[in-house]
This record gives structure tokens, C-alpha cells and sequence, in this order.
């Protein structure tokens, strides 16, 4: 298998005062599984590198380096850089998006189930909206993502999966990483 660019996105790193890992560290970590051209971006577990391991091997090998170096249970998920650019290219709130901060994507462990996503009541979260994707759901929150209930935790608890969340600026800084 050649090496293919991923994005590693961590579940819950850096939130007040749980999980706490330096950038420098979490680089150094993934640097040590013989990942190259590793970067990361903001403080939020967010990692850019080069393998030939599969997105599922990867996701276990960081996984297992957090638990086994810093005692951190920390769900990891994968994005191809071709997949993070499908994420970007089938944005379907882009026409209603008036500020990237305010767009999010949560990013899904797997697939959700349709029955599950068609089973949520849209008009119930107005005036945020929603849309499922593949393996992630995009939120639009005009008044902020402090003041939505369409949180991580949400899509966990109503899809039985593990979510991490980003903005879309963050997405789109972490593809353009990914291209480098």
C-alpha cells in the first residue's frame, strides 16, 4: 500500500481541563509510530500525516500510543485527505453558511443508520439545521455552537456512533494541511 496523507481527529482533547496534551507532544507521539510529515493544528487534536497504514490501523496505533505514553483513553478518528475533500465538496449547507465559525461538521465513527437520522424532527432545533452526510453530519448554528443542542454528544446519543466536531474553517485549514 503506497502512503496516503490522513487527518487524525482526537475526541475530547484539550476541553477545560481534561485530556490536556501539548501540540509538540502529540506530534513527537505520532512521530514515534514512524508517521512522516506529521503537523498539527490549533489545540484541539487535530493531526495531519503521511502512512501507508489504513485509516483503521492508524486510528488503533495513535489510540494505543495515547493509552499506553499519557494514560489517555481518546477515541480517534480518520479522514483520508480524499475523503476530508469529499467532506468539503458536498457541503450541503453552503447556500445558508453567512460565517465559517458557525458551520459545523461532526465527524462519525461510521455510517449512521438512515432510520435514526430520518427519525429526528428537523423543526425542533430551528432556527439551527441540520444535514447527514456519509460519515459526518454538518450543523449549521447561526447562533453559535454554545447555544445549539445539535452537539457531539447529540449525534452520539442519537446515532449510537462516536462524534468529534469541528468548524468549518477548521475543516477547510486542515484540508489545505492535508494538500501540502
Amino acid at each position: 500500500m503506497s502512503a496516503k496523507r490522513q487527518v487524525a481527529l482526537l475526541r475530547g482533547i484539550n476541553l477545560g481541563r481534561n485530556k490536556r496534551i501539548a501540540m509538540a507532544d502529540l506530534r513527537k507521539l505520532v512521530e514515534g509510530l514512524g508517521y512522516e510529515e506529521v503537523r498539527t493544528h490549533l489545540q484541539s487534536g487535530n493531526v495531519v500525516f503521511t502512512t501507508a497504514d489504513s485509516p483503521a490501523r492508524a486510528a488503533k496505533a495513535i489510540e494505543g500510543e495515547l493509552d499506553a505514553k499519557l494514560g489517555m483513553d481518546v477515541r480517534v478518528l480518520i479522514r483520508t485527505d480524499r475523503e476530508l475533500a469529499g467532506v468539503v465538496e458536498r457541503n450541503p449547507l453552503g447556500d445558508v453558511m453567512t460565517d465559517p465559525t458557525r458551520l459545523f461538521v461532526t465527524f462519525l465513527s461510521a455510517k449512521p443508520d438512515a432510520r435514526r437520522v430520518r427519525g429526528i424532527d428537523p423543526s425542533k432545533f430551528v432556527p439551527d439545521v441540520f444535514r447527514a452526510g456519509d460519515r459526518e453530519v454538518y450543523v449549521w448554528c447561526p447562533n453559535g455552537y454554545a447555544g445549539t443542542k445539535l452537539t457531539q454528544a447529540f449525534w452520539e446519543n442519537q446515532l449510537g456512533l462516536t462524534g468529534t466536531a469541528r468548524n468549518w474553517r477548521t475543516v477547510t485549514r486542515l484540508l489545505e494541511l492535508a494538500r501540502d
